[in-house]
């Protein structure tokens, strides 16, 4: 698990739970593949992904996927990933072969084309004909180099180093499942820099949202301005405990028991606003592919105000404006894209410098649902930290969206953005 103390995940990962598969352990692959793909479609499905799919499927785009590596060989991803940089060279031990078990799983999620006779098995991502750009900017926290490239402030500008590989080999969307309470000097400019090439970023919320009453720390980069910020929803549409909440939170996905592939063939199981992070990245690829040219302010656009399960008040910062649906998105998007064809991408802006602070992947439980031959529990994985030194970075919050539209809370108290670290588990906003 990642230490608290050192800012890493704020919230502990706890033991993993199997997928509770009865008699699953000794089933040949294609009956676990088949078994997992059943698992996953409640969640498209709640997310109208399958439906959208007669629209869309992503085909053209590629995802910039800024995480802890993607294994290239698993049956759901392969022929889809490239491996871009790693900007985390140095810190295993020479030698050393990274499982990149947090970025697989990430990448399955948006671009997973299952396996399997006719692709029938396994898990299909939101996007399953669009392509994913792996960029290692992290690692997982049972790596050996772990503890020393969280110390070492040489790989402080990994994140805005990856986001600047990524916009300048092509990508349409960018998705960090990770996060740190500080904002980063570096990695705001280049946000700015990507939103200003036409890239949707996306990042997760954080998994803090358990912390206490009221509003939870704001988490970087989901807090930057440009940045759609992801919480976690269960499946019941309501916000997950641990999912952050603040004025950054824009929209919500899924993000409780989230099935995945991990490498080596095995499937995973995991809470966080990583994988609700994931999903929406999808959706924008859906959106991008079937709009090309679209500005990242106008995807944001066609997905804030096409939200299913809204708020009462049309806004709620654990939840942002609701649960992501694809065929709404879909639709806005056609809208808009009939209405301002040309529109041009938002201009970057200047950046200030600030305090420092830990990078974190947002996830929580996380358990190893099967492998090629079988199930097997494992239990305690977590996900890494990267340090991260970081700046201040002024952004324009959602509360400022809501005050233009005249919504609730629009002059109520809290900083814009928010700052919580990463991806995933409770505690920050990758998973």
């Amino acid at each position: 698990m990642l230490s608290p103390a050192r800012g890493a995940c704020v919230a502990a990962w706890t033991a993993a739970v199997c997928l509770g598969i009865a008699g699953a352990a000794n089933m040949p692959a294609q009956g676990i593949r088949a078994q997992v793909r059943a698992a996953e479609l409640p969640e498209l499905k709640a997310m109208r992904v399958t439906a959208a799919w007669r629209i869309s499927r992503g085909r053209g785009v590629t995802v910039g996927v800024l995480d802890t590596g993607v294994d290239q060989g698993v049956p759901d991803l392969v022929g889809t990933v490239t491996s871009g940089a790693d900007y985390t060279r140095g810190a295993d031990p020479p030698g050393y072969r990274p499982p990149h078990l947090h970025g697989t799983y990430i990448a399955s999620l948006i671009a997973g084309h299952g396996s399997g006779p006719g692709r029938a098995g396994g898990v299909i991502g939101v996007a399953p004909a669009a392509r994913i750009l792996s960029v290692r900017v992290l690692l997982d926290d049972s790596e050996p180099g772990f503890n020393f490239y969280n110390d070492n402030a040489a790989y402080r500008d990994a994140i805005g180093d990856g986001i600047r590989y990524a916009v300048n080999h092509g990508v349409s969307v960018i998705n960090m499942s990770l996060g740190s309470p500080s904002p980063a000097r570096d990695t705001r400019a280049a946000i700015g820099y990507a939103v200003a090439h036409g890239v949707v970023v996306v990042a997760a919320a954080g998994n803090d949202g358990s912390a206490g009453p009221g509003f939870t720390p704001y988490s970087y980069p989901a807090s930057y301005t440009g940045v759609i910020s992801v919480g976690a929803l269960t499946a019941h549409a309501t916000r997950a405990p641990f999912s952050q909440r603040n004025s950054s939170v824009v929209i919500s996905a899924p993000g409780v028991g989230i099935i995945g592939a991990g490498p080596h063939g095995s499937y995973l199981q995991a809470d966080g606003t990583s994988p609700a992070s994931a999903f929406v990245s999808g959706v924008a690829a859906l959106i991008r592919s079937r709009y090309p040219g679209l500005s990242p302010a106008m995807v944001q656009e066609a997905l804030e105000t096409s939200t299913r399960h809204r708020p009462a008040a049309g806004y709620d910062p654990g939840t942002g404006f609701g649960e992501v649906d694809a065929v709404a998105a879909l639709r806005a998007a056609r809208v808009l894209a009939a209405a301002r064809p040309a529109a041009g991408m938002a201009a970057s802006r200047q950046f200030g410098a600030a305090p420092s602070g830990p990078i974190q992947v947002v996830h929580r439980d996380l358990a190893r649902i099967g492998a090629e031959g079988g199930l097997a529990a494992v239990a305690g994985l977590g996900f890494l930290a990267a340090l991260v030194m970081l700046g201040v970075l002024t952004r324009r919050s959602v509360r400022d969206r809501r005050a233009r539209r005249g919504g609730p809370g629009a002059a109520g108290p809290g900083p814009p953005g928010w700052a919580p670290p990463g991806w995933g588990p409770p505690g920050w906003h990758g998973p």
